[in-house]
């Protein structure tokens, strides 16, 4: 089926909507600090500096997310999400990605920027083998643990696969239980996807991975199903 011609419209489109994402002072969104929790999900060696899914561009919202952390923590926020990946060395998921962040190897480790904030200690780390941090994995208990925890920072990566997978959990999640009151907000500056350009996926035989579409497609998604998105948290 050829796309329709409408689809650069769209693509307009979504280049006016990011350019025209409002800031937003964290200050003024989150209430009682103790009801809000930070995440940040795969933010981790294996997606930043090395391995074979090692990517700059996702290197570069390692310090908007640490300015956000010590941001948040500033403010009184005290709890702190990590999903990661730590994967079985025969996961399935090695089928579609090559193997990497396996479980034990400094792939899965958390980047030292963050490692080195005076308030690593309360990291929660969660431990996940595929792009779901909610299936076979401890979040779900901890949300349940915490009841009046109702709203949700979301950071990390990749905006289309494992960010947009958590987001979209909590959302859907509170959706699903009539959780009137949760918020689930992504600030874009904290979110980012790696980059396959066409030339480079003809050469390799790979699939293309367009960031920049990529990244404003799943960050509108999002938004259309309820997650508020904003430029940065200020």
């Amino acid at each position: 089926m050829a796309l329709s011609i409408n689809a650069a419209d769209y693509l307009d489109f979504l280049d006016l909507w990011l350019q025209h994402l409002p800031a937003a002072k964290l200050s003024q969104m989150i209430g009682d600090p103790l009801q809000a929790v930070v995440l940040c999900v795969d933010v981790i060696n294996g997606f930043c500096t090395t391995g074979p899914l090692a990517s700059a561009r996702v290197e570069g919202i390692v310090p908007p997310i640490t300015h956000l952390f010590r941001l948040a923590y500033g403010l009184g926020i005290r709890y702190y999400l990590l999903p990661q990946d730590t994967h079985d060395p025969q996961a399935l998921e090695f089928a579609t990605y090559p193997p990497h962040c396996l479980r034990g190897d400094v792939q899965s480790e958390t980047v030292p920027e963050l490692l080195q904030l005076p308030f690593a200690g309360r990291f929660v780390i969660i431990e996940k083998n595929s792009i779901s941090s909610s299936e076979n994995t401890a979040l779900d208990g901890w949300v349940v643990q915490h009841p009046k925890v109702n709203t949700f920072i979301v950071t990390g990566d990749c905006t289309d696969l494992c960010t947009y997978q958590l987001a979209l959990h909590l959302r859907l999640r509170a959706n699903a239980r009539q959780l009137a009151g949760v918020r689930v907000i992504v600030p874009a500056d904290c979110v980012q996807t790696f980059d396959t350009p066409m030339y480079v996926a003809k050469q390799l035989g790979i699939p293309p991975h367009p960031a920049d579409v990529l990244n404003a497609v799943f960050l509108h998604s999002m938004a259309s199903n309820g997650v508020e998105i904003y430029r940065h948290l200020e």
